[in-house]
């Protein structure tokens, strides 16, 4: 039993707690109800604050350390709120160093808590188990903020700490280190409180010049990425303000509606962005644009971004604002209230361009096909996972997305065999909504395993496998550049429905896209982990549309 020792002045109680029950209770304060764990030696302290816990907060336990990660990061993205994972050093840190590695590039909350050899031992040398050298150095390179936890008066500073920083600036995960023998230390600690994050005030000299440079301007483009995803009202309002359309690829797709003839997405944002007198670029690198596409004197560049180095990293911006992005654009649409021009409506001009898009991507009809079937059973707030494959591809050009955070995909890692595991802690944080996951048989057996936890935390993920039985783009890359010379991408596959089955899954079979929509009708009513295997053969290429030609400058 906790024992009060003592009261601060502000008659807060200080008890004897352990690091481990520190560190839930400040989990607990933060609003988590959530862990994804795989526990070992390392951490068994921490497992058991966890159990005096588990009326508050859950474990879900995977079978390896990078489904741990992907849930968490599934979590996040899916619900835009921290997430939190646990594994033991040195291994199990590197096996979940990619999923680390794709939130930093993505943006998203999620806090690592992470083991330590004995604490005194810690940069020896001596080989202790699991001891890597400067575990501290490797977490650093993944995260923004890092720290080693030595007390439980300091864990409870270090845990509120960590949250502040995953919330401040740009958003991205942080990491939390403890040492076997720290754990289970007991100590004097009070409650664990979050701490305020501050927001900087918006440059009103920057905010003047942008308000000019677009209220002046005649044909914007706006260009959305996952900075964006929490300001689609203000979006909304800004294009229909501006009559600007809105392009988003990946992590920007569902700000602005589909729906809304607005809404672009790569092949016709190329054009536009020929096309513009200025653009504002929202949470988004700018990366494509800006580096394949071109610059020059007649195109001005707005960007909004939380991250202070971010808009001057290709061309310096002709007005930056700093900030998140739902405030910042509230304060630019007031202000462009006193400089925007009049523009005829672009609706129908839109209508029509979009039509012969469509006309273009008809060339990746297999894909297409796919995904209108997906498209069409999906519940237009159901929660779709990318994954790097030749359906995937597709997708991002074509597939309509109307709400945010309801197409995840995975940044600029773009890290093949991502997508289960992240699709299943997205459908594990939002059992509200159905999930789809599509793999390629590739990347779905690099977390294929984790139908086990699906299975046993009852997981209610559809996933649907497409096999054609090699690294596809891998092989089209060999077939078109290298002289057909094949090399290291072809596939020895399980039956992927006996595979399922064999976790005690349900799973069939589609041959083609009006099977499919049976079989994920059927998958989306039973509400329980499915999987459905969907055999294919080669597909068209995607790359004309998506690595395109310079049209702007040299």
């Amino acid at each position: 039993m906790q024992r009060t020792v003592k009261r601060r002045a502000g008659g807060e109680a200080l008890r004897m707690k352990t690091v481990g029950e520190v560190t839930v209770d400040g989990l607990l304060a933060h609003g988590l109800d959530t862990i994804y764990a795989l526990p070992g030696v390392h951490n068994d302290w921490f497992f058991d604050a966890l159990h005096g816990a588990s009326d508050r907060l859950r474990t879900v336990h995977t079978r390896h350390e990078q489904g741990a990660a992907y849930m968490a990061l599934g979590a996040a993205l899916a619900t835009g709120r921290p997430q939190t994972y646990s594994v033991v050093p040195g291994p199990g840190l590197l096996n979940s160093g990619a999923a680390l590695l794709t939130a930093y590039s993505m943006n998203a909350q999620v806090l690592a808590l992470i083991g330590q050899i004995p604490a005194r031992t810690i940069g020896k040398g001596f080989g202790q188990l699991h001891e890597i050298r400067d575990q501290a150095g490797i977490i650093s390179r993944l995260v923004d903020y890092s720290a080693l936890m030595r007390t439980p008066a300091e864990a409870a500073s270090l845990v509120a700490k960590a949250f502040r920083a995953m919330a401040s600036g740009r958003r991205g995960p942080a990491a939390l280190e403890c040492a076997i023998d720290v754990w289970g230390q007991s100590g004097k600690a009070g409650p664990v409180a979050p701490l305020p994050v501050k927001e900087k005030p918006v440059d009103v000299t920057a905010l003047r010049k942008a308000a000019k440079i677009l209220g002046h301007a005649r044909r914007v483009l706006i260009v959305c990425g996952g900075g964006a995803l929490d300001a689609s009202p203000e979006v909304t309002e800004l294009s229909a303000m501006l009559q600007a359309p809105v392009l988003g690829y990946r992590r920007g797709r569902g700000v602005l509606d589909s729906r809304n003839p607005l809404s672009v997405t790569l092949p016709l944002g190329h054009e536009l962005w020929a096309e513009a007198d200025a653009v504002i670029g929202i949470g988004t690198r700018l990366l494509n644009p800006m580096s394949q596409w071109g610059v020059d004197k007649d195109l001005k560049i707005v960007r909004i971004d939380s991250d202070p180095e971010e808009p001057h990293r290709f061309r310096r911006a002709d007005a930056a604002l700093i900030g998140d992005a739902a405030p910042v654009l509230r304060k630019l649409i007031d202000a462009l209230e006193k400089t925007n021009i009049k523009r005829a409506p672009r609706r129908d001009e839109l209508e029509q361009r979009q039509a012969k898009t469509r006309t273009r991507l008809a060339k990746l009809a297999p894909q297409l096909a796919f995904l209108d079937v997906i498209r069409a059973e999906l519940p237009e707030d159901g929660i779709y996972v990318d994954e790097v494959t030749q359906v995937g591809f597709a997708a991002r050009l074509a597939f309509p997305v109307y709400k945010p955070r309801t197409f995840l995909s995975p940044g600029f890692q773009d890290n093949l065999g991502w997508g289960f595991a992240t699709a299943l802690g997205a459908q594990d944080a939002r059992r509200d909504v159905p999930v789809v996951s599509i793999n390629g048989d590739g990347g779905f057996l690099y977390t294929g395993n984790e139908l086990a936890t699906a299975m046993r935390h009852r997981i209610p993920l559809v996933a649907i496998v497409f096999a054609d039985g090699a690294f596809g783009n891998v092989r089209r890359i060999q077939e078109e550049r290298f002289g057909n010379r094949l090399i290291a991408s072809d596939l020895a596959n399980p039956d992927f429905v006996r595979y399922a089955e064999s976790f005690g899954a349900a799973a069939e079979r589609a041959r083609g896209p009006g099977e499919l929509r049976g079989a994920l009708r059927r998958a989306m009513a039973r509400r329980e982990p499915s999987l459905i295997e969907v055999p294919v053969g080669p597909m068209p290429s995607p790359w004309e549309f998506i690595h395109m030609s310079r049209v702007r400058g040299r």
